[in-house]
């Protein structure tokens, strides 16, 4: 899915504070807090009794506390992880308002703090020692994320072709359900398919994109993914669709395939390659396409430039993922000997589609609790909410690229991509 949030950005102005004595009685947290929380109407709880009132008084109350010096002290010291572990562990408790009012609040105020540039050296260190992803590295970190949690979890709040990535609302007023099929039908209308020819989807997850290429366009479809979860639900699904020869599914990684196919997709997958594999993915891409091929890659972008993942979302969430910037994507691409022949931005879409993923899973709440516990739930609402924000007021967003070994493998204008659409959707 590759759904990292950016840093949280609370945190970084409690680190702040430690160098000023956090703990000294002449410290004014208010005048330092305010600073940053000019918006909204947040009440901050400290431990010793002290009360910090943060904001313009706009929006609903919210009352967070911190419940003791050492989750203060933790919060101050590893900012990045301290927030998230804090309100997972108890350590920040909302006594009025949602959790995810709470994070929408520090995100809508970001703006108003300096976003921080890492140096090459920093990046360059962090990427050897977090995103190398190696083969069995890179199953780890799936099985981390998709296999040690069951399907039954997913299924509580993706909709019912469990499609783990941005939606489309092509209308406003479109249903989760409504808007991924719009979205596989933007995907496959942008593959311009014809019937037989044959696709390769990286990262097929539970199969939803390549039964619906294979059941609606006609193609021959070879899924992959390193999820033994997913592998089992996509065979069953062909299956039960009697497109088991048209839609196929195996344990592989993209750098294990031989190929070549006449179209390569990928959704949500390419946010686990992690930085220093750039150059593989999209040499890997070339050689797998026919010189005639098209490849259509869906990724979540960052928009700040390069950049680190946040501490809580690497440990918790999707160790080894990293978020692109479009700036270092287009190198890879270039160096690969590609042509970029579309590129489409999704602005707010992604945050459409978590408010949905949210509003369900807290649908649920109680009986995800049962099977996992409340820890594992609130972990998983700061997933969520962290991510939403992200896309809502930090700047994040949805890159479809559209890539090709020959500048004129397709049409020169984009009306076919409609025209494909309308026709996949009977109209």
């Amino acid at each position: 899915m590759g759904n990292t949030p950016t840093p949280f950005g609370f945190g970084g102005v409690l680190a702040s504070l430690r160098l000023r004595g956090i703990w000294g009685a002449a410290m004014d947290l208010q005048a330092v807090l305010g600073k940053v929380v000019r918006e909204g109407n947040l009440t901050l709880r400290l431990p010793g009794g002290r009360v910090v009132r943060l904001g313009d008084g706009s929006g609903p109350p919210l009352v967070a506390r911190i419940t003791s010096r050492a989750w203060m002290a933790r919060i101050a010291a590893k900012p990045g992880l301290g927030v998230g572990e804090a309100y997972m562990d108890g350590g920040l408790v909302l006594e009025e308002g949602q959790i995810h009012q709470f994070i929408d609040l520090i995100g809508a105020n970001a703006k108003f703090k300096p976003r921080k540039r890492r140096g090459r050296l920093a990046l360059w260190l962090r990427d050897r020692r977090l995103q190398a992803n190696a083969r069995a590295a890179a199953r780890r970190n799936v099985a981390h994320h998709y296999d040690l949690f069951s399907d039954d979890l997913y299924r509580r709040f993706l909709d019912a072709d469990m499609q783990y990535s941005c939606a489309y609302f092509a209308r406003p007023d479109m249903t989760l359900e409504e808007a991924q099929l719009a979205k596989k039908r933007h995907i496959a209308a942008k593959l311009a398919l014809d019937p037989g020819m044959s696709v390769l989807d990286i990262g097929c997850g539970w199969g939803g994109m390549a039964l619906t290429l294979a059941g609606e366009a006609g193609a021959v479809v070879d899924g992959i993914t390193l999820s033994t979860g997913q592998l089992e639900v996509a065979l069953q699904r062909a299956k039960d669709k009697g497109l088991a020869d048209h839609a196929r599914f195996s344990l592989t990684d993209y750098r294990d395939v031989a190929g070549p196919y006449d179209r390569v997709v990928s959704v949500g997958m390419f946010e686990h390659v992690g930085r220093p594999n750039f150059q593989a993915y999209f040499d890997g891409i070339a050689r797998l396409l026919k010189d005639d091929g098209v490849a259509l890659i869906h990724s979540i972008g960052r928009p700040e430039g390069p950049n680190v993942t946040n501490a809580w979302v690497a440990k918790y969430i999707f160790p080894g993922g990293y978020l692109p910037a479009l700036s270092e994507v287009m190198p890879a691409i270039e160096r690969a000997g590609l042509f970029l022949t579309d590129l489409e931005i999704l602005r707010l879409h992604y945050a459409e589609t978590l408010r949905c993923w949210r509003e369900r899973f807290e649908a649920h709440r109680a009986e995800v609790a049962e099977v996992y516990d409340e820890r594992f739930c609130r972990m998983w609402e700061f997933y969520l909410g962290v991510s939403e924000q992200a896309f809502r007021h930090r700047g994040h967003f949805v890159m479809q690229l559209q890539l090709a070994k020959r500048s004129g493998t397709l049409p020169i204008t984009r009306d076919y991509v409609a025209e494909a659409e309308r026709a996949l959707a009977g109209g």
